[in-house]
């Protein structure tokens, strides 16, 4: 049995789990996309390799198997929302269950949804085509964060299907608290609640009933903090959900599938409503042999989050240290480490130029408009950090000077 890891393996100039990644070469690249794309660990291939086996052995029949892995999948999800009431349904990508969901409202009785200005764009860019379509939408600022919540509660009346909102924003990393707040009030008006929490499981821990919203429906998936790959998200399900999906496949109703239902819509219960139809089942093999090496790995988000903290405390530290202009780049000094969720938002009108310079030094990071965004991940050690952000200080050095030069 592995010893149990803690915290401090984690802050050597050795990490203890990066042997893991071999093929990902995590120990001789400056990978800070861990808000993006974490590296998988090697296991998930062999995950590939069970899928096409699977499918090359059993055919047809490979769909008993291919369905047991998709359990395992859903049971991940579930506790890493600490959930032991709601059903999944899995799709390849967050939009996909997004829109199932979107279809399942009364839209024409209720034309209006709510959401915050700082939602990613597979929420983001439909609602927007929807606005278009005559449905309201309003978008509620993000900032000042103390207020938000109650601001966003106070914006749901009669006539709201939805609130659709993150836990934690992707442009800024800001955990969203307070939205049980946000759940109550849509009890009260008969709305439904939407939380994206892609930028929160796996790296802050969550528990649905402390947080209030076991009532609410939830999107997230594994290609961020999990390690999972494309193609494993889920949309989560509260208990007793009657809602008819307009947007829906053929897996929504097994049952009926062999009887003569006289084009009758009928679906199935909990997550199956929400199903859609055949699919490519390798990213759940994929993703079951990962949640396996994160469980027998003690890597559970109460670790990853303490890795994470010491991680980005460090980065910023070393930003801060550097004293830049803050005309050309700065960070947003009130959020507080507990309230920063799994990586640091920098802010420059030359954030995309930045991430390009530094992509090609072999530092790989993102930028969304005008916020650089810097990811840490368990298997870098604290020398890689320590590089990333001496090389970090060149690349904007040489930026700062050449745009200096311009200026005169």
């Amino acid at each position: 049995m592995p010893k149990k890891l803690s915290a401090v393996d984690f802050q050597r100039d050795t990490n203890p789990i990066a042997p893991h990644y071999a093929q990902f070469r995590v120990d001789k690249r400056l990978l800070l996309t861990g808000h993006s794309h974490q590296a998988w660990p090697d296991v998930a291939f062999d995950g590939v390799k069970e899928a096409w086996f699977d499918a090359a052995t059993h055919l047809d029949d490979k769909w008993q198997f291919a369905f047991e892995k998709a359990r395992q999948v859903e049971q991940g999800f579930s506790r890493l929302l600490n959930d032991s009431d709601g059903d999944y349904a899995l799709a390849e990508n967050t939009h996909t269950l997004v829109v199932r969901f979107l279809s399942a409202l009364d839209l024409k009785n209720r034309p209006r949804l709510v959401t915050s200005d700082s939602e990613f764009h597979s929420i983001r860019r439909q609602l927007d085509r929807l606005t278009e379509e005559g449905v309201e939408i309003v978008r509620v600022e993000s900032q000042p964060h103390e207020t938000f919540t109650e601001r966003l509660a106070s914006e749901v009346n009669a006539i709201t299907a939805a609130v659709l909102v993150s836990s934690v924003f992707y442009n800024s990393g800001q955990i969203c608290n307070g939205l049980s707040e946000v759940m109550s009030a849509c009890r009260q008006q008969g709305a439904e609640l939407l939380v994206d929490t892609y930028h929160h499981l796996n790296v802050v821990p969550f528990d649905i009933a402390r947080e209030g919203l076991e009532q609410a429906y939830m999107v997230g998936g594994g290609y961020k903090y999990c390690q999972l790959g494309e193609g494993n998200c889920f949309l989560r399900i509260p208990p007793g959900c009657q809602l008819r999906p307009l947007i829906t496949g053929w897996y929504a109703d097994f049952e009926s599938l062999n009887g003569n239902h006289d084009h009758q819509v009928n679906y199935g219960d909990g997550g199956q409503r929400f199903a859609g139809a055949t699919y490519d089942p390798t990213s759940h093999y994929r993703a079951a042999k990962v949640f396996e090496f994160f469980a027998s790995n003690g890597l559970d988000p109460l670790l990853l989050r303490e890795i994470n903290q010491y991680q980005t405390a460090l980065l910023l530290a070393r930003f801060d240290a550097l004293d830049l202009p803050p005309d050309f780049i700065c960070r947003d000094h009130t959020i507080s480490q507990p309230q920063r969720g799994g990586f640091i938002a920098l802010h420059s009108p030359h954030a995309a130029a930045l991430t390009q310079a530094l992509h090609a030094r072999q530092f790989y990071c993102d930028s969304r408009g005008d916020t650089l965004r810097l990811g840490p991940a368990p298997y870098l050690n604290d020398q890689q950090l320590l590089n990333a952000m001496e090389l970090f200080a060149e690349v904007v050095g040489k930026k700062i000077n050449k745009h200096l030069f311009l200026k005169k």
